[in-house]
């Protein structure tokens, strides 16, 4: 039964040697079915969606020289907010998770950075974007616009302007944004976070923010509804899952590759970790986008005290953590709403990115590996409560300061 697959394929470059695989392994001479990320011209990058037979699927990767991975398409599904809470009127002062990073304190804006929220769109008419330069694409086809919110509220915290007298934004000097609608009224695709994001390097993003994940229980709901027995459809989703976590460590390979050859600036990938956990009684790990290799994962802490902890619902493993909990930002209806999740946890991350990568320009010495490298080393495990580092990462993401 034909299936959607995600063809990800590009020339090979002369006099590279194949020194790893994007399988993860390092290629034996002439071992069939290897593809090599150094060996590959980046402008000639090409994604391709095809409808196949998992027989020929494989087949096409095998005997095509310039196929560097097939991938099933699977479906995606938003970080959903575990909770909501409308905040009428003024409030004033400054949002709290603006404050634990540290960007209350910090020189920088981000100015002069390209950031990319890829979600469910934007409600771009919200007065905490007027002046932004907005550039939108709809890979849903719904049209761009945003009906469901969450995007809009992502936005609204790395780089909306004030609101009421209150500070939502990380980075409020942010003067031109990329939205990338990938999630629409019937969901959305791996395929169409492939496509963003080849979207927004086109554009020249150095930040690229996804509060979102795969689907599993919905691929196999849609493999049951093709007719697939629950046993065989199970069987698939996770080849399928497997293969998705490899082809976004092939994308992230890739991001790194063609800003090292000069086709693109250089760009970090930030994911949400997911909300499956229900702490203390289990935790979930990391869910895929974020647990590919080459993407900063993203955790959620709560205030306690005049410290911060682990959010209940918060996936564990992430690369770091960030506010996560009653976070207020922009709503659809021009006002303020608090939203909890990893998803807003990530966007107070790309703020802080957009942050370092003005700093690292200003000084001329910005890469994707030192950005990482800064919002590693530079995060905040004092004042986490009941640390654990498999909880929590590398700690509270901080802001540079000067």
């Amino acid at each position: 039964m034909p299936e959607s697959y995600i063809v990800l394929s590009a020339k090979k470059a002369v006099n590279v040697p194949r020194t790893r695989s994007i399988f993860g392994a390092a290629p034996a001479d002439g071992q069939p079915g290897f593809k090599s990320i150094e060996s590959i011209e980046p402008s000639s990058v090409n994604v391709s969606f095809e409808k196949l037979d998992p027989g020929k699927a494989e087949r096409l990767r095998k005997d095509n020289p310039e196929v560097l991975s097939v991938t099933p398409v699977m479906p995606l599904r938003l970080i959903t907010p575990k909770d909501k809470k409308k905040k009428e009127g003024t409030t004033g002062g400054i949002a709290w998770g603006i404050q634990a990073v540290g960007a209350d304190k910090s020189t920088f804006t981000g100015k002069d950075v390209k950031v990319a929220v890829l979600d469910t769109g934007i409600h771009r008419a919200h007065p905490c974007f007027n002046g932004i330069d907005i550039i939108e694409e709809d890979f849903t086809n719904d049209g761009n616009g945003d009906i469901d919110g969450h995007g809009t509220h992502v936005a609204g915290t790395i780089f909306g302007k004030d609101t009421f007298g209150t500070r939502i934004a990380v980075a409020p000097g942010i003067s031109q944004a990329l939205i990338a609608k990938v999630i629409g009224r019937n969901g959305g695709d791996s395929g169409s976070i492939v496509k963003a994001i080849n979207w927004a390097l086109g554009k020249g993003a150095n930040v690229i923010c996804m509060s979102l994940g795969i689907d599993f229980p919905g691929y196999v709901a849609e493999l049951v509804a093709d007719n697939w027995k629950v046993e065989a459809a199970t069987s698939i989703a996770l080849e399928g899952y497997r293969k998705n976590v490899l082809l976004f460590e092939d994308i992230a390979e890739l991001v790194k590759t063609s800003a090292l050859a000069g086709v693109n600036e250089p760009a970090l990938l930030f994911a949400a970790s997911g909300n499956e956990s229900d702490h203390p009684h289990y935790k979930i790990s990391v869910s895929p986008p974020a647990v590919s290799e080459g993407f900063v994962s993203v955790g959620a802490l709560g205030q306690r005290g005049d410290g911060w902890e682990l959010a209940s619902f918060s996936n564990v493993g992430p690369s770091l953590s960030a506010p996560g909990v009653d976070i207020l930002s922009a709503d659809l209806q021009n006002g303020l709403t608090e939203l909890s999740g990893t998803s807003m946890a990530t966007p107070h991350v790309a703020g802080v990115a957009a942050l370092w990568v003005q700093k690292m320009k200003e000084m001329r010495r910005f890469t994707a590996e030192q950005l990482k490298t800064n919002l590693i080393y530079n995060a905040e495990i004092n004042g986490i409560h009941r640390y654990n580092i498999e909880d929590f990462g590398a700690g509270m993401v901080q802001a540079p300061l000067r």
